[in-house]
């Protein structure tokens, strides 16, 4: 398993929270998705045959931006 911890802005509510994790969770290879509002962070535990990219795009495809 991989960690992998993004900086993403845009989060701000419960629902925010939720589509996130719902989103990147249903990914395949997920095995947890922790949301942080304070932190502005995501941390996503995967398999390594899931990439990077791919949780980005998933997490932009919901209307938050990655911060580099």
């Amino acid at each position: 398993m991989e960690q992998s911890i993004l900086k993403v802005d845009g989060m701000s509510c419960e629902h925010c929270v939720k589509a996130i994790t719902n989103a990147v969770g249903a990914l395949p290879n997920v095995s947890q998705v922790s949301v942080d509002l304070k932190t502005k962070t995501v941390t996503v535990q995967h398999g390594a045959e899931l990439s990077l990219e791919k949780i980005k795009s998933e997490i932009e495809d919901q209307g938050y931006d990655i911060i580099p």
